[in-house]
């Protein structure tokens, strides 16, 4: 097990390392040896305690273990062709000219079916777009980064807590909430080596529009102002939908205006 861990995350760091040569292969890209150590402790927990998480809820829940593998791949099998329906581009025809459209669509449908599979388990290293000409996003989406890794951390949780729930003898003799928090600190500590990577170590990070830690200060501050917006409608709201008691018993102010013009003009007229 140890072995297959290994190689798996070794062809997750070359894939890692192809993808930002493709990236940016206009430019002489230089990765450093701490940028190697990185990529590979940040694979190294992401894979590790997927995996775990995914026996572990299979262990005992048997058969939803099914709805969940085919949620994830479904999902991320469709998510490259909704995103070129919706922009409208025509189909790629460029790919290779000894190919016919039928080739051609045969050849994006396996594309698609790995990068599927490869979603499952970590983050894929080349985000696939079917309207470019390389078949590839050559952008840096954090956002899109930060919502996968927010979804998948819910997910791995939402997992343990069935298994910890559904849990039979077989684990008579395993803390299970001291697992559950072991696996919860090891995608963080995932998380927080691919932070230190894109951050620090990426070879190519002069190129950001934006780094990791701009883009996060962003979002915090979009939801933090998403939610003083609720708050101020929520007590507009509040004080709109007064009692029409409460509206009767406070004088208008035309009603305090009218007044005296009311009593001067019976004062002219008496003394008239």
């Amino acid at each position: 097990m140890v072995l297959s861990l290994l190689s798996i995350v070794y062809g997750a760091l070359r894939c890692n390392i192809l993808a930002i040569k493709i990236k940016y292969d206009e430019y002489d890209v230089k990765v450093k040896p701490l940028a190697y150590v990185c990529i590979f402790l940040w694979r190294s927990f992401e894979i590790a305690t997927r995996v775990i998480v995914l026996v572990l809820f299979t262990s005992v829940l048997k058969t939803w273990v099914v709805i969940d593998i085919l949620l994830n791949f479904l999902s991320f099998l469709f998510y490259p062709w909704i995103l070129f329906w919706c922009s409208g581009s025509p189909f790629p025809e460029n790919i290779e000219k000894a190919l016919s459209r039928v080739g051609t669509t045969i050849v994006l449908c396996f594309l698609t079916l790995l990068y599927a599979g490869i979603n499952m388990f970590c983050w894929s290293a080349v985000q696939l777009k079917i309207n470019n000409p390389d078949l590839i996003s050559k952008s840096q989406n954090w956002y899109q980064l930060l919502v996968y890794y927010m979804l998948r951390f819910i997910e791995n949780a939402f997992l343990l807590l069935m298994w910890y729930l559904y849990k039979t003898d077989i684990y008579m003799y395993v803390c299970a909430p001291l697992l559950i928090l072991q696996l919860l600190i090891g995608y963080c500590t995932a998380i927080l080596f691919m932070i230190v990577f894109y951050q620090f170590f990426h070879p190519c990070k002069k190129l950001f529009s934006s780094s990791v830690s701009e883009s996060f200060q962003e979002w915090l501050k979009c939801a933090c102002c998403d939610c003083r917006r609720r708050k101020s409608s929520e007590s507009a709201e509040k004080t709109d939908l007064r009692s029409p008691a409460d509206r009767e018993e406070t004088p208008s102010s035309s009603k305090i205006s009218s007044m005296p013009s009311q009593i001067l003009n019976a004062d002219e007229l008496f003394s008239a």
